[in-house]
């Protein structure tokens, strides 16, 4: 009779055990637009923004922003290969040696480069012009290479891949607001079309803003204008969100 209590009580004991493996499971499997991974790509663009948080890749948001189109097809550039570099080193991550590691990384970076510099001069040819170098540049950018160490080297293939696109969203943000505000004041246009009124030899020959006598800002299409809107923005931001002010 003790012993079939015993056997009895050893059962229960062992699908307590199985029901707790089987929770714990569950609690692992995280669905995959979870809070976490919705974290992943919304955080960039505020609260750990790459170029107004981090303060990465102003050289090129810099040079890249006078108009709005060759703002928003670098955006679109950096972001496929943000999300595919993260993507594949994930991929190799248990594959790849650690001394030779930044090797790897700049061979998958540089190859998803070229293949977005191709894709641009076959179907974009005149603003592959515009950005001119900065697009081989992006092999270099520190937020791409830091994504790739800090993340991708660490985690699963989704986040990563999730990881990309959303640094690479909140860097390509900041450049086309950027862009949106010195091609707007500096030429009264965005993305090459006149938004402000036709500005005219004369003033009879002139509509919009530019009959009343408004005049186009020429410093705004100078890079260092540039500087100046992103600190304005930098500005706005730790004004609206008082938790990136850093404490003395």
């Amino acid at each position: 009779m003790d012993k079939e209590k015993l056997n009895i009580s050893e059962e229960k004991e062992k699908k307590k055990k199985e029901m707790i493996l089987f929770l714990s499971s569950s609690e692992e499997k995280e669905h995959f637009l979870s809070k976490g991974n919705r974290k992943l790509l919304t955080d960039p663009l505020d609260d750990n923004n790459p170029i107004t948080v981090q303060v990465l890749g102003i050289c090129s948001a810099l040079a890249i922003t006078v108009q709005l189109e060759p703002a928003v097809v670098m955006a679109i550039a950096v972001v496929a290969v943000m999300a595919f570099s993260n993507m594949i080193v994930s991929m190799l991550r248990n594959m790849i040696p650690s001394r030779i590691r930044i090797i790897v990384q700049l061979v998958v970076v540089a190859s998803l480069v070229a293949l977005v510099d191709q894709v641009l001069k076959a179907y974009a040819y005149d603003v592959s012009k515009q950005l001119s170098v900065f697009i081989g540049l992006i092999i270099t950018n520190c937020i791409v290479m830091g994504r790739l160490e800090a993340f991708a080297l660490g985690n699963g293939v989704y986040k990563s891949f999730l990881d990309g696109v959303g640094n690479a969203a909140g860097y390509g943000l900041i450049l086309i607001i950027v862009a949106f505000f010195r091609e707007l004041l500096g030429s009264g246009k965005l993305f090459g079309f006149e938004v402000l009124g036709h500005k005219g030899v004369t003033d009879a020959e002139s509509t919009g803003l530019y009959a009343l006598g408004y005049v186009d800002n020429g410093l705004m299409l100078l890079s260092p204008m540039a500087l100046i809107v992103v600190g304005l923005l930098i500005w706005v931001q730790r004004a609206r969100n008082r938790k990136l002010i850093e404490e003395n």
